[in-house]
């Protein structure tokens, strides 16, 4: 499952909480000033507000441990079901269905052949996350794109461009060169070591 999708799912579910949690409170807010104010209308004084039911604050205490449950569960489990070693396991599990041929996607392949720069690119591709492969993809096909051509061909915006170049320059997968006003992005020394190799 995509993380995006599941944050804004889990974001969703206890804004839902909070929101029903709220309109419970708001409800026993106003049947306690209800009371309160027949209450004092027959006189009756605290006698009758014991009797008129929950306190609101026992449902916005409620909400708040509910939202804390869920929203805490979710954070514990999200690594297990969105992580990189989910997305990895899901993608191992459709490229051994479809048969050890297809290790690299169509836009790597030669026409009828698997080369070893390939397979290892389709590797190095399958370990990262959706944002960074939409960035290291069009790099490794065409070494020296600008980011504003990257920008482009990935689709995202200039600062998402160039905070996903920063992430992928500090692990060492590629490396830029300054052009006027923009960076020219190549593979790193090492990514094209182990592609050759």
């Amino acid at each position: 499952m995509n993380r995006r999708r599941a944050d804004t799912a889990a974001g969703l579910l206890v804004a839902a909480i909070c929101l029903f949690g709220g309109a419970l409170s708001w409800q026993a807010y106003q049947r306690q000033q209800a009371f309160e104010q027949m209450g004092s209308m027959m006189g009756m004084g605290s006698s009758m507000g014991a009797a008129h039911g929950t306190s609101p604050l026992w449902y916005v205490f409620g909400t708040l441990f509910l939202s804390a449950v869920v929203g805490g569960g979710y954070l514990l489990i999200r690594d297990e079901f969105t992580g990189p070693d989910a997305e990895t396991r899901s993608q191992a599990s459709e490229a051994s269905a479809e048969g050890p041929e297809s290790t690299a996607s169509p836009a790597e392949q030669p026409a009828g052949e698997t080369t070893p720069k390939s397979q290892s690119q389709a590797r190095v591709l399958d370990l990262l996350p959706e944002d960074e492969r939409r960035i290291l993809e069009p790099v490794l096909s065409s070494p020296g794109l600008t980011q504003i051509e990257l920008r482009d061909r990935s689709d995202f915006s200039k600062s998402k461009v160039s905070q996903t170049v920063s992430a992928l320059e500090k692990r060492g997968l590629l490396y830029r060169e300054r052009q006027g006003r923009t960076y020219r992005i190549y593979p790193s020394d090492d990514l094209e070591h182990n592609q050759t190799s």
